[in-house]
């Protein structure tokens, strides 16, 4: 069973069905009655709440073009969204320099943090404080938010020294941030709290994207897109323990408990489970589209993942790593996140 946790990821295989909703308990048996997807679809400039039973679209709040990243705080009070404000990260132009404030109770637009002059705004975090970071890829500047609820305006930043910086990933308490950078082909660890200390780089492959903390944090795991591979780092001294080469282009990376990774191919159109141990793969599913984003139920066996090209979610049991059903969503869906019934409203 996959470890639980709170969402913020064989041959074998099964093509999507059609049709607007197939019940997503048939992965698990017993998902909560209630439960709602908040997707962010970026071509519809929009987050959407989804019931995952019906796939009945329960509402919208519509945004400024082309919104990407977004975190959920613990209480499931706020999402925060990045604008990054250009379709993709080839997309030439200034883009976004925003974070916008969800309202999930009310299911509006609360704010909108004005971050200027910190554009491209896209990797997105959360801590267990819930403080709120978010990447500006034009500056390569980590910003900080110690209140995000109520702050007017970030109250850290701290340079990556990468290029491009696109995503990054955060350690529980907030006091170390990975970053990647897609046209330096690094990934850097910096000190949100203390930008006296100088980043430390390492090259993990070309056009490293996503990444993900092993359960103890001790383990950084990048897709290297650029080069096919899937590596392992040294969480604290930034030296590559080990690399595979994964064929295709995996995307996204995730972790799924002490023993397990979950990759996305956006080539191959597949999910692969791959050993933490030595990243070889376990067992692959093949989608029937492009695996943007994947979203884990934070009780159940059961992982949302964002059909970019088919503006659809493709319900899949971890257990059986089999698609067990899906919903359609509006124009690009992203990245997700999976509001439990008994704190959906």
């Amino acid at each position: 069973m996959v470890a639980r946790r709170t969402v913020v990821k064989a041959a074998g295989g099964g093509a999507l069905t059609s049709g607007l909703a197939v019940s997503a308990a048939g992965a698990s048996g017993s998902v909560a009655r209630g439960d709602v997807l908040l997707v962010v679809e970026k071509s519809s400039h929009a987050v959407s709440f989804y019931d995952v039973m019906s796939g009945r679209r329960l509402g919208s709040v519509q945004l400024p073009d082309y919104p990407h990243e977004m975190v959920v705080d613990s209480r499931r009070r706020y999402a925060y969204v990045g604008h990054y404000g250009v379709r993709m990260a080839s997309t030439i132009g200034e883009g976004g320099a925003a974070v916008f404030v969800v309202d999930l109770h009310e299911r509006t637009l609360s704010r909108t943090i004005d971050i200027r002059p910190y554009n491209r705004v896209h990797g997105m975090g959360i801590d267990d404080r819930d403080r709120l970071y978010a990447l500006s890829e034009e500056k390569a500047v980590l910003l900080g938010f110690d209140a995000p609820a109520t702050d007017r305006a970030p109250t850290r930043a701290v340079p990556t020294h990468g290029v491009k910086t696109h995503l990054f990933s955060l350690t529980r308490d907030g006091e170390r941030a990975y970053v990647t950078g897609l046209l330096s082909h690094t990934v850097s660890l910096v000190r949100p709290y203390d930008a006296s200390v100088p980043p430390v780089l390492v090259t993990p492959g070309q056009l490293p994207e996503s990444s993900c903390l092993s359960t103890d944090e001790k383990t950084l795991f990048v897709g290297a897109r650029g080069s096919s591979t899937l590596v392992a780092v040294d969480a604290r001294t930034m030296r590559v323990r080990r690399s595979r080469k994964v064929g295709g282009d995996p995307l996204r990376v995730y972790t799924l408990d002490e023993d397990r990774l979950l990759v996305t191919d956006i080539v191959g159109n597949t999910l692969t489970v791959c050993a933490t141990a030595d990243l070889r793969p376990l067992r692959t599913l093949r989608l029937d589209g492009t695996p943007a984003a994947v979203s884990l139920h934070p009780d159940e066996a059961v992982a949302y993942v964002s059909l970019l090209d088919r503006d659809r979610i493709a319900v899949v049991d971890l257990d059986r790593l089999t698609v067990t059903g899906g919903f359609a969503t509006r124009s690009e869906p992203d990245v997700s996140v999976l509001l439990p019934a008994a704190r959906a409203h």
